[in-house]
């Protein structure tokens, strides 16, 4: 049986604890994702998937229940030790790229290394070099973010998301405002990396044409899973 890479029980998560306002977004959810899948989270607007995406990428901390990545039970973790199992385990790629405006395309796409070593190794820029290329973004390696278009700045942010060799790669609605061919352009992207190297990826997304592309689909309604359909694939 292949090993989870995200296993969840009973997750919940509440916000304004404690005040007359509390509400609980996420109820008690149960759910495991393997090693290497790929994986669509969707559902309505507001039922709760960027709140679960922060919980699994350790941005935001559940009110109850379990939380395992990679086998490691995150409960009773501190700052610290939650930051470096994020950095080796997981690579985000946020809807709104989230990229640093005055650094260059391969300077954000080192960044998660420089944090991680502090220092910009000569092994870091090779790494980032590849992958800009990769991504097809061969001669704007020395462009400031703030030079790019929107997709190519998606692209740095792949890039950087993948750029520690992630066990997981968890992205935010990453296609939701290209347009379609370069949306296609980078759902093969993550599904390339995936298929390459092993990545178990879980993506937000409001495109049914893209979530039929995965190997599993799993619904969010109201705070609850409601599916968990795995797609049938290509011969």
């Amino acid at each position: 049986m292949t090993a989870a890479i995200i296993s969840l029980r009973g997750l919940r998560k509440s916000y304004g604890v404690g005040t007359p306002v509390e509400t609980e977004v996420l109820h008690g959810l149960d759910l495991d994702l393997a090693e290497g899948e790929f994986c669509a989270l969707i559902g309505p607007s507001g039922s709760g998937k960027s709140t679960l995406l922060n919980l699994v990428g350790l941005l935001e901390a559940p009110t109850s229940g379990e939380l395992a990545i990679a086998g490691q039970s995150t409960t009773g973790l501190d700052e610290q030790a939650l930051t470096v199992l994020r950095g080796r385990t997981i690579g985000f790629v946020f809807q709104f790229h989230h990229l640093l405006p005055a650094f260059t395309a391969l300077e954000n796409v080192m960044m998660p290394s420089i944090i991680m070593h502090g220092v910009a190794t000569a092994e870091a820029e090779s790494v980032a070099n590849d992958l800009l290329k990769r991504v097809g973004l061969t001669g704007h390696e020395y462009k400031k973010a703030s030079q790019l278009s929107g997709g190519q700045q998606q692209r740095v942010a792949i890039a950087r998301a993948l750029s520690l060799s992630p066990r997981l790669i968890l992205a935010d609605e990453p296609t939701g405002n290209l347009d379609t061919q370069t949306a296609d352009d980078i759902f093969a992207l993550l599904r390339e990396f995936n298929r390459e190297r092993g990545s178990a990826c879980l993506i937000v997304t409001h495109d049914p044409r893209l979530a039929a592309r995965c190997d599993r689909r799993i619904e969010l309604i109201d705070g609850r899973l409601a599916a968990a359909a795995r797609m049938p694939q290509p011969a």
